[in-house]
């Protein structure tokens, strides 16, 4: 395997990607062998692409043959540390929040939604699917209780960075951030933001476009 920061950063988004695929391959389909083409043309990927992609982290399959498609779904998961469930910590019991916690597909991307925190009084004290919401002054004991490294943070954006200066403070390496703003980290704390209101907006755009141009 190659030094992690020689990898090129659109080889690690596709990552998942092919680990989507060759699960459902493997599940649904009960197909032992798939070809880097057949692999790469069902998500839209040449070939070329798939083979550099997975070059990067080693050996896999053979020429001629293709890949062995648990073994290769295996050592991806291994790759991407999705083959155990990394416990993580929800902060916001809005309807976003809610609505994270009770999709069931993250378990299968290694996440496991264990807390849950808020500071509004009438959101304490409730349930979101099993887990019990928590003051948010219980955070710095129950990450340093339950060792835990990930939050997800979805509080109004005028909250956000006093939630992940805590966050920080109490030892939480990696942010994903549904909040509408952009925060400052440390350089060493990994965010991934994903911003609602953007991609809307984009889809908007692309869509008024093709509307006028048809005119």
């Amino acid at each position: 395997m190659k030094n992690r920061d020689s990898i090129p950063a659109a080889t690690i988004e596709r990552l998942p990607l092919y680990y989507r695929c060759l699960d459902k391959l493997s599940t649904f389909e009960e197909a032992e062998v798939v070809s880097s083409k057949d692999l790469g043309g069902k998500l839209g990927i040449p070939s070329t692409q798939v083979r550099k992609d997975l070059s990067y982290y080693g050996e896999f399959g053979r020429r001629g043959v293709g890949y062995n498609v648990v073994e290769l779904r295996k050592s991806i998961g291994k790759i991407l540390g999705v083959n155990k469930l990394w416990p993580a910590i929800l902060i916001g019991a809005g309807n976003l929040g809610r609505a994270l916690v009770n999709y069931q597909g993250f378990s299968k991307m290694g996440l496991e939604i264990v807390n849950i925190f808020d500071n509004d009084l009438n959101k304490i004290g409730n349930r979101v699917d099993s887990i019990e919401v928590k003051s948010i002054n219980d955070l710095d004991e129950v990450i340093n209780k339950k060792d835990i490294n990930l939050a997800i943070v979805t509080v109004p954006a005028n909250a956000a960075q006093e939630v992940v200066d805590d966050l920080v403070k109490y030892g939480i390496q990696a942010i994903w951030n549904f909040s509408p703003t952009r925060l400052y980290v440390p350089d060493d704390i990994f965010v991934r933001n994903e911003d609602l209101a953007v991609g809307i907006v984009s889809l908007i755009y692309h869509l008024s476009w093709q509307m006028q141009n048809e005119e």
